[in-house]
């Protein structure tokens, strides 16, 4: 993403393919540590939710795009409530996550 640091804590095989191939030279976590100093913080809300507040702590500046399951409404919520900058359905994300991930740029509506 142009020289940002982008750092995606997301445990699921499967979405950390996805990712891997839609945003060129994402870093995959698996430690909250790892988010330091990153420039776009990606969160799982499946297996991450309550971490949501750590990162936040751990890269104050970061754009943190948080996404989990349409049928979630309170982790969406949630999230949105914990300081995360674009909290996402799934779907939505992975329709064009290298948009789901630009401050610039919306992700498509469906």
């Amino acid at each position: 993403m142009n020289g940002h640091r982008v750092v995606a804590l997301v445990s699921d095989l499967m979405d950390r393919s996805r990712l891997s191939v839609a945003v060129p030279g994402i870093e995959l976590a698996s430690d909250l540590a790892a988010v330091a100093g990153a420039d776009v913080v990606v969160v799982d809300l499946t297996r991450h939710a309550g971490a949501l507040a750590d990162v936040r702590s751990r890269a104050p500046d970061a754009f943190l795009v948080a996404y989990g399951p349409h049928v979630d409404d309170a982790a969406l919520e949630a999230a949105r409530s914990a300081g995360a900058d674009r909290v996402l359905p799934r779907s939505r994300f992975f329709k064009d996550a290298a948009a789901a991930l630009s401050r610039d740029e919306q992700p498509p509506d469906r």
